[in-house]
């Protein structure tokens, strides 16, 4: 007999080899689940990355082994990761884990209980986290108490439901849940069952609830058609995903691999301690479980246990890490593996301050413009037809005197009543024919509405008033009330208008301490590091302009490193900001000052002659370095003007000519026709000139709008931009700022009639951080973080250009500093003036800081910073542009502090292998704080090695705008590629095991290639170590200085945004608050 093969000698085999994993210091992490399951895609893509830990080995069960033998013979593990699904022997792991001990990542006792939807709801609702209002009707026992049926509702022992509600099988891994419907809104209930194809649910006509089977029924929760799944991984990550609601249609949407249509959304810091709370009270470590989002609230339905998210690179690699780090956790002491998880400097939001004291960052505040827009374009008519005033009416415009309609049924009704205007021959027309004419043209374009893209306004006036915008204009007058219309459509979020606010708001998180560091996973990521952690009080206004909104809305996808598209990022993080005038105005409703100002410059401007300096004193009685430069090179404004006019009619012969032309049929910018561009043209040409020669001086901002549209995006099709746009550029130089008032008074009179309600609402803002008013992080869960009891405010208020001048109006004329013994303010206004425009993404920053060891009453206890960019670069190169004293100049030593772009070369730049001393022998001349702050904000020891080499020797070049960089070799990973990265929506601590075992998760998917390297490549590279002796903070900063955040659409540039400038770093709490209270009484 061979005693070779005995089982004594297989035994001893499997001692020996579990002995030799020991004796090298692998922890054995067993998989024991169906094979359907460990060979799923998610499940290979998070094991492989698993197994990168140094110290971890997996081992997965074969599925013959775990449904056959007993557990005695299952492989030997230390951690064990199993979970039921259908089929699975969930008893059997059970008796495994009794006899080998494992750590396990997932209970295996609760998934008993989350297969009951009876015990779910009773540990939910034990734990205290909400769920719908729900009775249980059980008949497994013979008696199911009372229930009562009647047309509209229910009765469940003493709970009445009224339809619609939700009827759900007890055993949950039954998914034929009904939906009754009340008989008002046709009755029957909507089935829905496990996906089947491209459907979820069926509409049926059935009303009677189903008598057989026991039931939960619980209300129903309007959540306006989305339902949100939520993966934990631990306690402390999370991430969340909403899909179409299956209840809505049945139709299941799905990309063109066929995988449901999902996307990320954020959660709010109470749904992440419920998410917190599920993970703990089921006892699993890996959960789903789904949110209803409705009145306000979150509502937890269904908990689901051991799922994975599908189909997100982001999510595999911090599940990954997450688990990783759990496992080395809990069993490395065992195995005296050397592994810590420490906590970072970064994690106290703490920056040295301009002065070099060090404080503690509360609050940012930022008013931004919108992005790159299509050309707005807008008509004025009086009208006086009953019809209109019925519609005026109908709207409740009588109640205030002015009215807005958006909605398609609204704007059709308008469009109607133009139609029956120009087809009925007994109408009266008291309304000019061709502008008539012009609103039915408009409001049928695209074949369809949208309030996006079309608007109609009306405003009442008791008496005529003279609305002159067209040459075509008669003199005839009428006597009685009128109703002003305003038409505007156009004013489209470009697609470069879209790219420069994503890139602006991924670079904005450096704004915050921490910023330096990867942007997922490791300890150094900044804002993303607060926000998932609790301590980011973010919120983001909008003025309700769908340009202001969808530039929000992906400036928070930048901002929070969403992916997807920007609908559902609207939907969760934008909030309007329509109501009180806060980021709205009615623009066309102008004040008496307005209305003045605007009668004064129409005289000035088309006086005969050359401008002398009386003129000057007029247009410009307040000195202007930028309205002075204008005007000096306008000498003749009404000759400019006629000029002006000379040319824009050779620029429409030109595209008359190309639009007649077979062979030059070409399209333009976003779909844009010549035809269309025709268009726009032709109204711009008709409506300067006026019947008296002069010309519509109000017209000079859209002449210059669409001209600089062109010249940026249809700068191929060769036609005359430069002279155009050189002359328009002067005038809009002139009218714009003057158009918000020419003195003081008027200035600061205009301003507060757009921004009173705003600036009360930035005082609101800054108290608050005084308060403790917002979601804190609960201290019995911060293990790890060091101040949990602190937070970082954010408010995004991001609004149109109207918005943006009077603030800035207001700081610069309303006494915030006295310019006579400021003289930091004074060079800061002196730079301000010199801005000829505020151009697109134009932000106006506020930073607050607190000083914890100065006494609470202390005016040195809060000080705030105030930051302004005047946005986007011109689509020209202007050497000349104004340059402000630099982004917090102070609080960087001097070898730092000479910004990019300067007029000589900066240093070659290379890779830092010299460590820290070139970095010390750079902060000779600072305090010790902010040397100590600098040395500590080099990368962690865990994040990945720098992602740049470069190969031979590069120079920036000054004014780089949209220009790119000399020839580099670039190492970039696979994943840095993609089109954005996913928010790791929870605790990213979990993420920063320090070990030299952390595995990186790109090994191996690196991918060297040549090509130019772009303002864009710069602001990926996330770990450079220096560019010309900045710090990897300050480096990721000066990408925002230089406005190095460019990107292309197609065949377009989208220009870079210029610096953020520093206008003052050393005002009190207090002094904001004097200054804001003066300006709004």
């Amino acid at each position: 007999m061979d005693d070779s093969n005995t089982p004594t000698d297989d035994f001893d085999s499997d001692i020996d080899n579990f002995n030799d994993f020991h004796q090298q210091k692998q922890i054995i992490v067993g998989i024991c689940a169906m094979a359907k399951k460990t060979k799923s895609k998610p499940m290979q893509e998070i094991l492989n990355r698993l197994q990168l830990f140094e110290y971890i080995h997996i081992n997965i069960f074969d599925e013959d082994d775990v449904m056959n033998k007993p557990v005695s013979e299952w492989p030997h593990c230390d951690c064990l990761i199993s979970f039921q699904s259908s089929g699975f022997p969930l008893k059997k792991a059970v008796e495994y884990t009794e006899l080998r001990q494992p750590f396990l990542i997932n209970d295996l006792e609760t998934q008993f209980a989350i297969q009951d939807r009876r015990e779910v709801y009773n540990i939910l609702r034990k734990n205290g986290i909400e769920t719908p209002r729900y009775a249980l009707c059980d008949r497994s026992t013979g008696k199911g108490g009372n229930f009562e049926e009647y047309e509209d509702h229910i009765v469940v022992g003493n709970e009445v439901f009224h339809k619609p509600f939700v009827e759900k099988p007890i055993d949950a891994e039954d998914h034929n849940i009904h939906i009754y419907y009340p008989s008002s809104a046709g009755g029957g209930c909507q089935k829905l069952f496990r996906k089947i194809g491209n459907r979820s649910s069926q509409y049926s006509t059935q009303s009677c609830v189903r008598r057989t089977g026991s039931y939960i029924y619980e209300d129903f929760m309007p959540t306006d058609g989305t339902d949100v799944k939520v993966y934990t991984v631990g306690a402390d990550y999370a991430h969340a995903e909403a899909r179409k609601s299956p209840a809505l249609d049945g139709k299941v949407e799905r990309d063109s691999e066929g995988k449901e249509v999902r996307f990320p959304v954020i959660l709010s810091a109470k749904e992440k301690l419920i998410a917190r709370q599920v993970c703990l009270a089921f006892k699993q470590t890996v959960c789903g479980f789904d949110f209803l989002r409705a009145h306000g609230k979150s509502f937890v339905c269904d908990v689901n246990g051991f799922s994975f998210v599908k189909n997100s690179m982001k999510y595999y690699d911090d599940c990954a890490k997450v688990l990783g780090n759990i496992i080395m956790r809990d069993l490395a002491p065992q195995f005296h593996i050397p592994w810590s998880i420490t906590t970072d400097a970064e994690d106290i939001p703490i920056v040295p301050t301009t002065s070099g004291s060090m404080m503690e960052l509360r609050c940012v505040i930022a008013i931004i413009r919108h992005g790159d827009r299509t050309p707005k374009q807008k008509m004025k008519m009086e009208v006086r037809h009953q019809k209109f005033f019925d519609l005026f009416t109908k709207y409740n415009g009588h109640k205030t005197g002015k009215l807005k309609l958006k909605r398609p049924k609204q704007l059709q009704e308008v469009l109607d009543v133009a139609r029956w205007l120009l087809v009925e021959p007994n109408a009266i027309l008291k309304e000019k024919q061709h502008k008539v004419e012009q609103l039915k043209s408009v409001l049928e374009m695209y074949g369809h509405f949208s309030g996006i893209n079309r608007k109609v306004q009306f405003k009442y006036m008791s008496s005529s008033r003279n609305v002159t915008s067209s040459s075509e204009d008669d003199q005839q007058s009428y006597s009685g009330p009128s109703l002003l219309l305003i038409l505007k459509w156009g004013g489209e979020l470009t697609p470069a208008g879209r790219m420069q606010a994503e890139e602006l708001g991924r670079a904005f998180r450096c704004m915050y301490p921490g910023g330096q560091g990867d942007y997922a996973g490791f300890p150094g990521c900044g804002l993303l590091r607060l926000h998932s952690t609790y301590r980011h009080d973010l919120k983001i206004y909008a003025s309700d302009e769908g340009r202001v909104q969808m530039t929000a809305a992906a400036f928070a996808k930048g901002l929070l490193a969403l992916e997807g598209e920007l609908t559902p990022i609207l939907v969760q993080m934008v909030k309007s900001a329509n109501m009180n005038g806060l980021l709205d105005n009615e623009g066309d409703n102008l004040s008496d000052c307005q209305q003045k100002v605007k009668t004064k410059l129409q005289e000035l401007l088309n006086k005969k002659g050359a401008i002398t300096e009386e003129d000057i004193k007029q247009i410009a009685p307040l000195p202007s370095q930028s309205i002075n430069k204008a005007i000096s090179y306008l000498s003749n404004p009404l000759e400019k003007c006629a000029q002006m006019y000379k040319l824009m009619k050779s620029f429409t012969s030109q595209l008359r000519a190309k639009v007649a032309s077979v062979s030059d049929k070409v399209q333009l910018y976003h779909n844009e026709s010549l035809e269309v561009m025709l268009q726009r043209w032709t109204k711009l040409e008709r409506d300067f000139k006026l019947k008296d020669d002069t010309y519509d001086i109000s017209k000079i901002p859209d002449i210059y709008d669409c001209i600089k549209y062109d010249l940026q995006h249809n700068g191929a099709l060769m036609v005359e931009y430069a002279e155009l746009y050189k002359i328009s550029k002067a005038l809009a130089d002139v009218v714009i700022p003057q158009e918000y008032g020419m003195t003081k008074s008027e200035k600061l009179e205009i301003a507060l009639g757009f921004c009173v309600p705003l600036l009360k609402k930035i005082k609101v803002d800054l108290q608050r951080n005084l308060e403790e008013d917002t979601y804190r992080l609960n201290p019995r869960y911060s293990r790890g973080v060091l101040s949990p009891g602190r937070h970082v405010r954010t408010r995004l208020y991001f609004t149109s250009e109207s918005h943006i001048h009077s603030l800035l109006t207001a700081l610069q004329y309303g006494a915030l500093c006295d310019i006579e013994i400021d003289e930091q303010w004074k060079r800061a206004m002196e730079y301000v003036d010199a801005v000829s425009e505020l151009n697109y993404m134009t932000q106006i920053v506020i930073m607050l800081y607190e000083d914890p060891s100065e006494p609470p009453q202390s005016e040195k206890r809060f000080h705030i910073e105030l930051h302004f960019s005047p946005g986007a670069k011109g689509t020209q190169p202007d050497d000349s542009f104004p340059q402000g004293g630099g982004f917090r100049p102070s609080s960087r030593p001097p070898s730092r502090a000479k910004r990019i772009g300067d007029d000589s070369d900066v240093e070659d730049i290379k890779e830092d292998n010299d460590g820290d001393d070139e970095d010390d022998n750079d902060v000779g001349e600072t305090s010790d704080a902010v040397r100590a702050f600098l040395r500590k904000s080099k990368p962690h020891r865990s994040a990945p090695p720098p992602a740049v080499h470069i190969k031979q020797q590069t120079y920036l070049k000054k004014n780089l705008g949209c220009h790119m960089y000399s020839n580099c070799r670039i190492k970039i990973n696979d994943s840095q590629m993609s089109t954005g990265s996913q928010s790791s929506l929870f605790s990213n601590r979990v993420l920063a095991g320090t070990s030299s075992s952390v595995p990186s998760l790109q090994k191996g998917n690196e991918t060297t290639f040549e090509r130019k390297l772009s303002a864009t490549d710069l602001t990926e590279c996330k770990h450079a170590k220096t560019l010309c002796f900045i710090s990897l903070m300050e480096y990721f900063i000066a990408l925002i200085l230089t406005g190095l955040i460019l990107g292309i659409d197609g065949h377009s540039m989208a220009p870079s945004i210029r610096p953020l400038e520093t206008l003052h770093n050393s005002l009190s709490l207090k002094q904001m608050n004097d200054f804001l209270d003066k300006v709004v009484q």
